[in-house]
Order: C-alpha cells, then sequence, then structure tokens
C-alpha cells in the first residue's frame, strides 16, 4: 500500500517528465526557425551592405570586375555573379550540408544559403552568400541537459514538498485515522476529533461524529435486546423444562403420554440450545467480547479432549493427537474454548462408530479432521442452520459460531476434504 500523496505525486512526475521529452524537439524546432531567420537577415544585410559599399566607390567597369574577383576570391563563402538579366523574381533562401573544405578535418556543417539579385553601376549581379549554422546534435544536447536539469529539480522540489505536506497538512487527518483505529464500542463514548481550519476534513469529523453516534444508539438497544432476550427467554424456557422432568416422574404416565413428553422434552432442549447460540452470536456481533487475552491454547485443547473423553468411547472413536506445547494465542477465553469444543462435538457427531479423529496443533494451526464419504457445500457450510451432513440433532449453529468466533479473533477456518475425511483447519 501506497500514501495518497505518492499516488498523486507519481502520475504527476509521469506527466511533467512526458512533457519535457515532447518540449526537447518543440525547443530545438523553435530555437533552429528563429537561428535561421536571424541568418537570412543577416545576409540580407550583407548582401545589401556590400553593393552599397561597391556603388559608393564609384569604380570603373574594370576596376569594379577586378574589385569582384578579389572579393570572391577573400570571401569563399561569397560570390558576386555578374547575370544579363535579372530572372530572379525573389530572394531564394535555402539549407544545404557540405563539408568544410578549408579545415583539416572536412566535417560535414550546414549552411544557410541566400541567393539575391543587386545592382552594382546600374548593372544586375546576382549575390550568393552561405553562413555557417551551428551543429544540430550540439544544440539538442544543451537543450536536454538544461531540460534533465529542470527536471531534477522539479522533482527534487515535489518530493521535499510532498514531505512538507504529509507533515503538516496530512496530520489532521493522521491523527483522525488513528482515534478511529482505536475505537472501541465497548467504551461507549464519542471521539473528540481536533479542530482544523481544512473545509474536508472537519466535513469528514461531522460525518463520523454522525456516524458514530448513530452506531453507539444502535450497539445499545441491540445490547440491552441482548441482555434482555438471555433473562426473558431462558427463565420460562427452564420452568417448562422443569415442569416436563416433574410430568416424566409421574408414575400414572401412560407410556403414550411418556413419549409425547419425552418429545416435547428433546424440542424444548434443541430451542434452548438454539436460543443460547443464537444469543452467543449476537454478543460476538456486538463486540462484547474482550479479545485481547493471552491464552494458553495447547491446555485448552487437551482439557477439551478430556472433557469429551465419554463421547469418544460412546462411539469407540479413537483420537489421534498431536499437540505442540507453550503454544500462546491472544483472543478471549470463554470463546475459545466454544470454538475448540464445538470443532470437537461437531466431528464426535458425524464420525460413524469405531472410526477415528485427528487432532492437530502446532504453532500457527489447529486442525480437526474426521472420516467422511463425501465433499460439503463450501458455499453453505458455514451459514446460520445450514445442514450440511444432513443432521437433524444439531441446531444448525455451531459452524456459523465457529466462523464468527474467528472472525472476532482476526483467525481463519478453511475447510478441505482429502482421502475421505473432512478437514477443519484454523489458522491462528
Amino acid at each position: 500500500m501506497k500514501p495518497l500523496l505518492n499516488k498523486t505525486t507519481k502520475p504527476f512526475l509521469i506527466y511533467v517528465l512526458i512533457i519535457l521529452v515532447i518540449s526537447i524537439p518543440v525547443y530545438y524546432w523553435v530555437v533552429d526557425t528563429i537561428w535561421q531567420g536571424e541568418l537570412d537577415g543577416h545576409n540580407k544585410t550583407i548582401a545589401e551592405k556590400t553593393a552599397y559599399e561597391f556603388n559608393h566607390l564609384k569604380l570603373s567597369d574594370q576596376e569594379l570586375n577586378k574589385s569582384i574577383e578579389l572579393w570572391n576570391h577573400i570571401q569563399p563563402e561569397t560570390n558576386i555573379e555578374e547575370i544579363p538579366t535579372n530572372n530572379l523574381k525573389r530572394d531564394l533562401y535555402t539549407t544545404i550540408e557540405k563539408p568544410k573544405t578549408f579545415s583539416d578535418n572536412p566535417e560535414i556543417e550546414r549552411y544557410r544559403c541566400l541567393k539575391t539579385v543587386v545592382y552594382i553601376n546600374n548593372k544586375p549581379f546576382l549575390f550568393t552568400i552561405q553562413t555557417n549554422i551551428e551543429e544540430s546534435h550540439e544544440t539538442i544536447a544543451i537543450i536536454a541537459t538544461t531540460t534533465a536539469f529542470f527536471f531534477i529539480i522539479i522533482v527534487l522540489g515535489l518530493l521535499f514538498l510532498n514531505r512538507r505536506l504529509s507533515a503538516t497538512i496530512w496530520k489532521p487527518f493522521r491523527n483522525t485515522l488513528e482515534k478511529l483505529k482505536n475505537f472501541n464500542l465497548n467504551n461507549q463514548s464519542n471521539i473528540e476529533f481536533e479542530k482544523t481550519d481544512t473545509t474536508e476534513f472537519e466535513e469528514l469529523h461531522l460525518s463520523l461524529n454522525k456516524l458514530i453516534e448513530k452506531n453507539i444508539s444502535v450497539y445499545k438497544t441491540q445490547k440491552e435486546f441482548t441482555e434482555n432476550a438471555s433473562h426473558e427467554l431462558q427463565t420460562p424456557l427452564a420452568i417448562i423444562k422443569h415442569k416436563l422432568d416433574l410430568l416424566l416422574q409421574n408414575e400414572d404416565i401412560t407410556e403414550k403420554q411418556y413419549q409425547i413428553v419425552e418429545d416435547i422434552n428433546k424440542a424444548l432442549t434443541r430451542s434452548s440450545r438454539i436460543n443460547k447460540n443464537l444469543l452467543l452470536l449476537a454478543k460476538i456481533d456486538n463486540s462484547q467480547f474482550d479479545n485481547s487475552e493471552k491464552i494458553k491454547l495447547d491446555i485448552l485443547v487437551r482439557q477439551s479432549i478430556e472433557l469429551l473423553e465419554e463421547h469418544f468411547q460412546q462411539k469407540n472413536i479413537s483420537v489421534k493427537s498431536y499437540i505442540l506445547p507453550e503454544i500462546y494465542v491472544n483472543g478471549n477465553l470463554s470463546l475459545t474454548e466454544v470454538l475448540i469444543n464445538n470443532l470437537l462435538i461437531n466431528a464426535i457427531r458425524h464420525t460413524s462408530k469405531d472410526a477415528s479423529i485427528s487432532i492437530e496443533l502446532t504453532e500457527k494451526t489447529f486442525t480437526v479432521s474426521n472420516s467422511g464419504t463425501r465433499e460439503l457445500d463450501k458455499d453453505f457450510l458455514f451459514k446460520r442452520f445450514s445442514r450440511g451432513f444432513g443432521d437433524n440433532n444439531g441446531s444448525g449453529l455451531g459452524l456459523a459460531i465457529i466462523k464468527e468466533i474467528c472472525n472476532f479473533q482476526n483467525w481463519t477456518i478453511n475447510y478441505t476434504f482429502e482421502n475421505y475425511n473432512h478437514i477443519f483447519t484454523i489458522i491462528l
């Protein structure tokens, strides 16, 4: 994960880099065009000034020819040639490349050329002048170096501003985020957010305050309902069960009546169990448990195995256990006990007689596996009141409770079916 400022800075830097790279040929074209325009003006001025100076000398035709010959000899890039008539309707500007013949290293260079007609002693002369243009690759190199320099300045400036903004402008947001991380509904108290002059942060604080107040109100209502349901429902269920027990002890009851009362008693027992499980799920959903206790998990697992020893013996189930010692986890002690018991009871209930159950506890996982005939539907396995094993004796909430406890304690439960074995693995 990356900070928000980094996500906004990176696209901006990429955009700036693309613009600067594109600007290099644009700069070159603009500079070259301006340069050629200046050279064209320079060449035109030289042609006009040369014609003016020759006319100012007022030479004879013979002296003029000797002077032009001498001029052409000492000015290698300039040529004056007499023409019979002026056939050049307008000045001709061109760019050519040629080697420097007068240099020891005859490298290719660019020249800006001008052909124009001037009048000396009232006679038309074709005036040709060539002026060297600076090497193009040198110009590009200078422009590219300058562009790269300014890009580095921009990057360094943005990184510096990014750190300063992150430390100052985003400080209220970080404080708000930290308070939200530490917020706990069990405290049932609002959060006092830091005052800021940033409109967006103030709007965020107002929205969060409203949301927190609403959640606290809903939490209190649900908690009161859970507590009331726990007392109000359990009491009449206990009274009914007690009356049924008395009725079953009556000597005058017939066999048929006894069977009816026994069925009612079983249904009532199941209803009581469902009620307790639903209340437990409600308490977990409302975060009414502390999950910061340090638990010695290996002791809990061994205690649960000993507690359920009678159930193992009733079905003649052999238990294969591999439990590492000194396994500590953070969570809620009572919920962890419920989780282990539910997982083991689920394995016992759905394991045939004379079979075996495997229990394994390591530093990172807790695994319970039992034999089976077919794979269960993973989409409905941990849903409430779903019976993936086709058993009607359970409440349909055992695996749902296990899933909710794992979520509450930031654990993960996985189910696989391998070699005709149902394998439940909890990643601690």
